[in-house]
Formats: structure tokens, C-alpha cells, sequence
């Protein structure tokens, strides 16, 4: 017997990823990976968020094959808005010299925005259309197929932007300053004193902070980015729950979502750039 749908059930359906995990008896999906451990992949999360990155690198792949010292077409002239955009952001805020914040930089901003940008797609589209599939060709009841569309919604997606990141502030530390440089700044900031003995107490207190203020960037990068797509996410399946008189709302709500979805991509990009740069700064 199918299970009752209920608002309740509906709004869980549509928050739940796809799941894949390895048991004991083999791949397991969905259902069956509730007590799988750590290593659970988020199916739907893996197949947008790189779906989406490959049309990232297909569009300026295209725009760069075209790209002419004539007069430049619609397309290309809307490509190179973007470039500038994000190389004059750059440019004011990364005080270093590195040849990788431009792209990175680039490819953040652009693939966060791609990603955001599916929110604006009908909650009940792409999942009922996965669920028919499921049901016509595997035989699966279709409130057993899940699909989110959104990997901004996805704390394991955010989190693993922001990883990247921070791994890239660690780097560009260590090659700006070295190790014990890095330590360094670690371990005598903020308080310091010419005292030796004072100083071997206002270490493990110095430590405690940078570390702190430290692991705090990614943190605050990946909740920052999840929560505000979480919530725009949620607010969209309330008003797809309506039924045929969804429209309206989910109009008026996609406008105002679509000031939320390029903010929250610029924010993230120039947090980067902004974290990145204080890694490369040597002021101490």
C-alpha cells in the first residue's frame, strides 16, 4: 500500500536528497542508507552541482572560441561584462599577486550562481517528472524517488566550497610566510609583550583566538550560502503546496529570490577574495 502523502510528508520529500551508500549487502539507496555512516553520497548534489559546472565551462569555453577583435556579438559583450565585473573586484580588494584569484574567483561566482539559480525552477517539476520516471521504467512507488535540484541547499555542497577555500587560505600562508611564519601569526597576535616569560603566557591565549577566528571563515561561508537558499528553498515548497493557485506567489517570490540568488553568490566570491587576501598579507 502507498503511503499517505501528507503536507508534512510532501515537505520532507522535497528537503531530502538522493541518497547512494555501500552496505553490507551492497548499494543501497534512499531509505536504506538512514544509518549508512559517514560515507553517503548525495547523488542529485553531485550530478547538478557538476551538470552545472560543465555548463559553466561550455558557455565561456564557447565564448572564448568566438571572441573577435571586431565589433563583439551580444553574447560575447554579456561574457566579457562578467570577466570585468569580477576582475575589477578583484583587482580593489586582493592585495597580493597571484595569477589564480581572477579565475577562482570567476568560477565561484558564476557555478554558485548557476547553482542558485535552479531554485527559480517549480519545486514539483524536475522531482515529479524523476518520480514518473522512477515509476514508470523501475517500477519504484514515486514517493520513494527523491531529487533536489538546488546543491546550494545542500550542507555537504556549501561545506565543501568552503573547505576548498579554506585549504587555499592555509596554502597561500604558508607560501607567503612561511611556516614558522604562519605559526607565527598564530601564536603572537593580538597581544604581545618584549617580556619572554609574559609572552609564554599570551601564547596559548593568542592561540586559541586565531584559531578560532580562523576555522570560523569557513564556517561562516558555508552556513552563510546554505541557510539563505535553505530558506528560499523551503518558502517555495510552502507555496507549491497550494496547488494550480501556486503561480502568483511563486512569481512574486522568485523576483524578490533572484536579488537572494545573485547576492549570495557575490557574497561568497568576494569573501574569498577577501579571506584570500588576508592570507597573502605579510603586514607583521
Amino acid at each position: 500500500m502507498a503511503e499517505e502523502v501528507t503536507l508534512g510528508s510532501h515537505i520532507q520529500h522535497h528537503l531530502t536528497n538522493a541518497k547512494m551508500c555501500s552496505t553490507d549487502a551492497g548499494l543501497a539507496f534512499n531509505k536504506a542508507c538512514v544509518d549508512s555512516g559517514f560515507w553517503t553520497w548525495h547523488i542529485d548534489t553531485l550530478a547538478w552541482s557538476i551538470g552545472l559546472g560543465l555548463v559553466f565551462l561550455l558557455i565561456f569555453r564557447s565564448a572564448a572560441n568566438k571572441a573577435s577583435t571586431g565589433v563583439p556579438g551580444k553574447f560575447q559583450c554579456f561574457i566579457e561584462m562578467i570577466v570585468e565585473f569580477v576582475g575589477n573586484n578583484v583587482r580593489d580588494t586582493y592585495q597580493g599577486r597571484s595569477a589564480l584569484i581572477a579565475p577562482l574567483a570567476l568560477t565561484i561566482f558564476v557555478w554558485v550562481f548557476l547553482m542558485n539559480l535552479m531554485d527559480l525552477i517549480p519545486v514539483d517539476f524536475l522531482p515529479a517528472l524523476a518520480g514518473f520516471v522512477g515509476e514508470s521504467a523501475f517500477g519504484v512507488d514515486s514517493h520513494d524517488v527523491y531529487m533536489k535540484i538546488v546543491p546550494t541547499t545542500d550542507i555537504n555542497m556549501t561545506a565543501a566550497l568552503a573547505l576548498g577555500v579554506f585549504l587555499l587560505m592555509i596554502g597561500y600562508s604558508i607560501k607567503i610566510k612561511g611556516i614558522k611564519g604562519f605559526i607565527a601569526e598564530l601564536t603572537l597576535h593580538p597581544f604581545s609583550t618584549k617580556n619572554k616569560i609574559g609572552m609564554l603566557f599570551l601564547i596559548p591565549c593568542n592561540l586559541l583566538l586565531e584559531t578560532i577566528a580562523l576555522v570560523a571563515k569557513p564556517f561562516s561561508l558555508a552556513l552563510r550560502l546554505f541557510g539563505n537558499l535553505y530558506a528560499g528553498e523551503l518558502i517555495f515548497i510552502l507555496i507549491g503546496a497550494i496547488g494550480l493557485m501556486q503561480l502568483p506567489l511563486h512569481f512574486i517570490w522568485a523576483v524578490f529570490h533572484i536579488l537572494v540568488i545573485v547576492l549570495q553568490a557575490f557574497v561568497f566570491m568576494m569573501l574569498t577574495i577577501v579571506y584570500l587576501s588576508m592570507a597573502s598579507s605579510d603586514n607583521h
